[in-house]
């Protein structure tokens, strides 16, 4: 692997110092961070490329980032029963400047507040009912989350472009692989 990896200008020394645990920061403080480093940010605004990749150049491994707010999360992401303007939730951030690479958090698992935070965001209950359902006859605390496998692999082989990982990127000339 060594090999391959110098073949896309990556050290292999880069990823051996990658080594768990990886550092956890909340959504607030991740608001502190961009905002010292010249960043305009506000709380509740989502984090897009340009605020992903001034944040993740501040470290040298994967950072979890905690906590975000409600309305950046999809409405199944449970709210903190501590603080239920911020859900229970967990992205993971590659370093470098790469950015999100996993996405994930614990979802609502009790019927009335599945129903109550769809009805919060204004989504149509009938496009739902087969998610509704699901929850409808009982549920159990649950966790998802999704792997940016492109995204992932364009940090791993530090490539200048996420579509370098990508097997059949849609292009500007060519939209079908």
């Amino acid at each position: 692997m060594p090999k391959e990896l110098e073949f896309f200008v990556r050290s292999p020394k880069d990823l051996a110092k990658v080594e768990p645990p990886f550092e956890k920061i909340t959504y607030d403080e991740v608001v502190d961070i961009l905002n010292k480093g010249g960043i305009q940010f506000s709380w509740g605004d989502d984090l897009g490329w340009i605020e992903e990749k001034h944040l993740t150049l501040n470290f040298d491994k994967p950072v979890f980032i905690t906590h975000y707010p409600t309305g950046v999360k999809a409405f199944y992401h449970k709210p903190d029963p501590k603080r239920p303007e911020v859900t229970l939730s967990a992205d993971l951030m590659a370093p470098e400047g790469y950015g999100e690479i996993t996405g994930g958090g614990q979802r609502i698992d009790d019927f009335k507040e599945l129903l109550r935070r769809m009805e919060e965001v204004n989504l149509n209950l009938n496009d739902y009912q087969w998610y509704i359902d699901l929850r409808k006859y009982g549920s159990v605390p649950h966790s998802g989350f999704g792997l940016g496998v492109e995204r992932t692999i364009a940090w791993i082989c530090k490539l200048s472009h996420i579509r370098d990982a990508i097997a059949f990127p849609r292009l500007i000339n060519r939209v079908y692989p």
